[in-house]
C-alpha cells in the first residue's frame, strides 16, 4: 500500500532521463528539486491549492452542520412523513452522481453560478450519507440526557449543540475525513462549472497541467504536483484518525 506513495515522492526528485532508464532505481541520482520549482513557476499551482483548501474546507464544514441537523431531527423529533422522508433521501444514495451533473449544471446556469465558488460549493453542501451515518449514531444515545436537558430548560437547539453534538463527535470526524478528501479528489464537477484559471481546483489544475506537454510528458513535475496534492488529505486523517478508531470501536461495543 505504501509503495506507489514511496514511488511517487522518490519520482518527483528525479530527471526526466532516470525515470526511463534501463536500470530502476529508488534512490534519485542525481536529487535534485527543480521538479517543485518548475511546477510553481509554470502553472499557478498555489492558487489551485488555495481554491481547493477553500472549497474542500467550507464543503465539509456546511455538510457536517447540515447533515447534523437534519439527522438530528430525524432521529429525535417526531413529524408527519419522517420516517417516507427519510427514506427518500436513503433513496438518492442509490442514484449515481453521474445522472446529476446535467441537471446541477442547468441549475448552475440560471443562476449565473458557472465559474464561481457557489457552484463548487453549495450542491456538496447537501448528501444522504451524512444524514444517514449521523442519525444512526444519534438513535444510539440515551433518551436520559435530553429529558435531563428539558428539566434544566434546555430547547432543542441549546441541546443539540452543547449536549447531543459533542458526544457524536467521533461521527461527526468520520463524516468530516470522508467528505473532505472526496471534495479534495472530486475532478468532473470542478472540471464542468470552471472555465477559467483562477477558479480551477488542484485536480482539475494537474490535468490541465499535464495537456501541456506536447513533446514529452514531464512526469517528474507531474509527480511533484501530486506530492503537493496528498499532503492535506494525509494531514487531515492524521489529525482525525483517533476519532475515526474511536468511532469505529463504540460503534463495535454497541448491543
Amino acid at each position: 500500500m505504501v509503495f506507489p506513495f514511496l514511488w511517487m515522492v522518490l519520482t518527483s526528485f528525479m530527471e526526466i532521463n532516470q525515470i526511463f532508464s534501463d536500470k530502476i532505481s529508488l534512490i534519485p541520482q542525481p536529487f535534485i528539486i527543480d521538479n517543485y520549482i518548475h511546477v510553481f513557476t509554470k502553472i499557478p499551482l498555489t492558487g489551485y491549492f488555495i481554491n481547493s483548501l477553500f472549497v474542500a474546507t467550507l464543503t465539509t464544514a456546511g455538510q457536517i452542520v447540515i447533515s447534523a441537523m437534519a439527522a438530528y431531527g430525524f432521529s429525535r423529533m417526531k413529524f408527519p412523513f419522517r420516517d417516507s422522508l427519510f427514506f427518500i433521501i436513503l433513496a438518492t444514495m442509490m442514484i449515481p452522481p453521474q445522472v446529476n451533473i446535467i441537471p446541477l449544471f442547468f441549475m448552475m446556469s440560471k443562476l449565473h453560478w458557472i465559474d464561481t465558488y457557489q457552484a463548487l460549493i453549495i450542491p456538496g453542501l447537501f448528501g444522504g450519507f451524512g444524514v444517514f451515518l449521523l442519525r444512526q449514531w444519534f438513535k444510539s444515545m440515551p433518551y436520559e440526557l435530553e429529558e435531563s436537558a428539558k428539566i434544566d430548560g434546555c430547547g432543542y437547539v441549546r441541546t443539540f449543540f452543547q449536549i447531543i453534538l459533542p458526544l457524536a463527535m467521533p461521527a461527526v470526524a468520520t463524516l468530516g475525513i470522508f467528505t473532505f478528501i472526496n471534495t479534495w479528489n472530486s475532478f468532473m464537477w470542478p472540471l464542468i462549472v470552471t472555465s477559467s484559471d483562477a477558479m480551477r481546483t488542484l485536480p482539475v489544475g494537474i490535468a490541465a497541467f499535464k495537456g501541456n506537454f506536447v513533446e514529452e510528458t514531464q512526469w517528474g513535475q507531474l509527480m511533484a504536483c501530486a506530492v503537493i496534492s496528498v499532503i492535506p488529505v494525509i494531514a487531515v486523517f492524521l489529525a482525525g484518525q483517533k476519532f475515526l478508531i474511536k468511532s469505529m470501536i463504540i460503534d463495535g461495543m454497541k448491543d
